[in-house]
């Protein structure tokens, strides 16, 4: 069995094709990216929305959850409950691992510092890189490990002296948040042959169901719910579906880091839309982010023979156009 297997692995690196995996590298990169604008608008909606967190996240996960079951009907037409019945253990690990992430998320808020909670989220692309070289020995590059830390740096640069003591339950809360997004990022790119858009859109759905008894649906007045449905389908919805899609494409620690784009984005938005004017090491800090984002991405574009984030590509056959509908 084991000379089959080394066999079986040799000629999968027989057919790998540097330029196939560069771009499907770079289309990781890109929808990661999308992800992360569409999630930093987070901040400009409650701001918009004159509701409680719970109704918020009640009517936001509904609508997400309906787009993208709505995209995984519309994508894969007939074939949408097999594909549902297909993702397995892993896509049930995943839905609820991102369903705990999004409540720990937001009360960590309500027991903890917001810059508690932003140092913690800062720390997932080194949780991801952990469990990624735990699980299966997926190793880094050092550029990725190096702008890591410069996003570090730039998340501690923007909370300044915030940081509060005497919070230990909120600090658990939003290190429990980085742990299970590093965990569901680990999940998908590990099992990147399982459909995992299904798995999101429960995950989306998870979420009203767990806040119902908190939460108020009687929002009253149409204008609250057009605004509830932009939140659900244009930064929870889309957000999670273009991370879904991208984070099978490139390594779990990659996508963490570039998902940090999103902690500089989200006070742009709300300066923008309702001149709220961010302290200097605001600026200072997500200049810093949005440098080690962007200096990871184009020193990633240069040919790599270690070939850590990008996997060869399978061999044509059965099995392998069987997967391709999983994306």
């Amino acid at each position: 069995m084991t000379a089959l297997r080394t066999a079986a692995d040799r000629g999968a690196r027989t057919q790998y094709v540097p330029g196939e995996a560069g771009r499907r590298h770079a289309l990781g990169i890109a929808l990661n990216l999308a992800s992360a604008v569409a999630y930093s608008t987070s901040g400009f909606y409650t701001r918009l929305i004159p509701l409680d967190s719970w109704t918020i996240l009640f009517w936001r996960g509904i609508f997400a959850g309906l787009f993208i079951a709505g995209f995984v009907v519309w994508r894969y037409g007939r074939q949408a409950a097999e594909i549902v019945r297909g993702i397995g253990f892993p896509g049930l690990a995943a839905a609820c691992l991102s369903t705990l992430a999004t409540i720990m998320y937001i009360n960590a808020f309500r027991l903890t510092s917001v810059a508690d909670v932003m140092i913690m989220n800062a720390t997932t692309p080194f949780i991801a890189a952990a469990l990624g070289w735990m699980w299966f020995r997926e190793c880094e590059q050092w550029s990725t490990i190096a702008a890591s830390a410069a996003a570090l740096v730039g998340t501690a640069v923007m909370v300044g002296g915030a940081t509060q003591e005497g919070h230990l339950v909120g600090d658990l809360l939003a290190f429990g948040m980085a742990l299970c997004m590093a965990g569901m990022m680990v999940i998908i790119r590990r099992h990147r042959e399982t459909p995992m858009l299904p798995a999101a859109a429960l995950s989306a759905l998870l979420c009203p169901l767990l806040v119902w008894p908190l939460a108020h649906p009687a929002v009253g007045g149409g204008t609250n719910m057009l605004y509830l449905g932009l939140f659900g389908v244009t930064q929870f919805g889309l957000g999670l579906l273009l991370l879904t899609l991208g984070a099978r494409l490139i390594s779990a620690t990659e996508t963490a880091l570039i998902q940090a784009s999103e902690v500089p984005l989200g006070p742009l938005w709300v300066w923008l839309a309702f001149r709220e004017v961010p302290a200097l090491p605001t600026w200072i800090g997500g200049a810093i982010i949005m440098a080690a984002v962007a200096g990871h991405v184009c020193v990633s574009r240069r040919p790599s023979t270690a070939g850590a984030a990008d996997p060869p590509v399978p061999p044509a056959g059965p099995r392998a156009e069987r997967s391709m509908p999983s994306t």
